[in-house]
């Protein structure tokens, strides 16, 4: 059987040592899109494109160090998965503390839950990072694997967000760059599927199409500059399900609700096809000013 949950759930975590400098934080950043749609001399891009005052967007952990790849997701034992019907479902990230621009951490990775859907699995990989003054962050990462379902397991709780019915208290059109992902792949993400057009096609895609946690670093970019003052080192957490793709050189629409001062509801979507869903169940909670 390609997938032993009793086997992965048991397998013991799994450490490396991850480190980063202030380079890996502003190629990320312009890899998400900073210093796209101002003056390059805005200051208020300069604290995610120039080293002076520069701070870290959240988003920068799935990639910090290698991301899921340094983890080792798919090598532990009990996973035998055909990689190519792996679906990146979602992600979600907490912070314990606002991310230095350099570091040297420690990244445990297990798997924390499988759960039984019938004609596919989901696999929820957890990574959590700490230095020597203690925990950084926690990461959780949905893998959807086609075909692996049917043993028997715990379906598992939903993660869907409901959403206000009543108009969005912000809305953006943020035009993404043709060339996005050719940027955002140098952090780490060198699937060819967002690159090579030939490999696009055979995968049933017109062009290559963008990363969704590039997608996702780009809505919470637009976040953190529209409601909270673009100061990213409130961010506690930050999650969303991948709806749909999304090719460079659309523009991308984020909606933000707010409920209350430190919980905002977002979606993402594509505005050159019809609103498209790109991101959806996406929550960001934040400390106080």
């Amino acid at each position: 059987m390609p997938i032993d949950p009793a086997a992965a759930l048991a397998a013991p975590p799994r450490s490396t040592d991850i480190a980063w400098e202030q380079r890996d934080v502003l190629l990320y950043h312009l890899g998400v899109g900073a210093g796209a749609h101002r003056p390059a001399t805005d200051p208020d891009e300069l604290r995610y494109t120039y080293e002076k005052d520069l701070q870290v967007l959240p988003g920068f952990v799935t990639v910090a160090g290698g991301g899921l790849a340094k983890a080792g997701a798919f090598s532990q034992p009990g996973l035998d998965i055909d990689l190519t019907r792996v679906l990146h479902g979602g992600q979600r990230i907490e912070l314990h503390r606002p991310v230095p621009v350099f570091g040297r951490a420690v990244l445990t990775s297990s798997l924390a839950a499988i759960h039984d859907k019938g004609k596919a699995a989901v696999l929820v990989m957890r990574s959590e990072a700490a230095d020597a003054d203690g925990p950084l962050w926690t990461c959780d990462t949905e893998i959807y694997a086609r075909g692996e379902g049917g043993f028997g397991g715990e379906r598992g709780g939903s993660s869907r967000v409901e959403m206000p019915d009543r108009a969005p208290d912000h809305e953006l059109e943020i035009p993404v760059r043709h060339d996005q992902a050719l940027l955002y792949r140098l952090s780490g993400d060198w699937n060819p599927l967002h690159a090579d057009p030939d490999f696009a096609k055979a995968a049933g895609f017109d062009t290559p199409i963008l990363h969704g946690l590039c997608t996702y670093g780009i809505t919470l970019k637009a976040a953190v500059d529209t409601v909270l003052d673009g100061d990213a080192s409130r961010v506690l957490g930050y999650s969303a399900r991948f709806a749909g793709v999304f090719f460079p050189g659309e523009t991308l629409r984020v909606r933000i609700w707010a409920e209350g001062d430190d919980r905002f509801l977002l979606t993402a979507s594509a505005v050159d096809r019809a609103d498209a869903p790109v991101l959806a169940d996406t929550v960001l909670t934040t400390r106080p000013a």
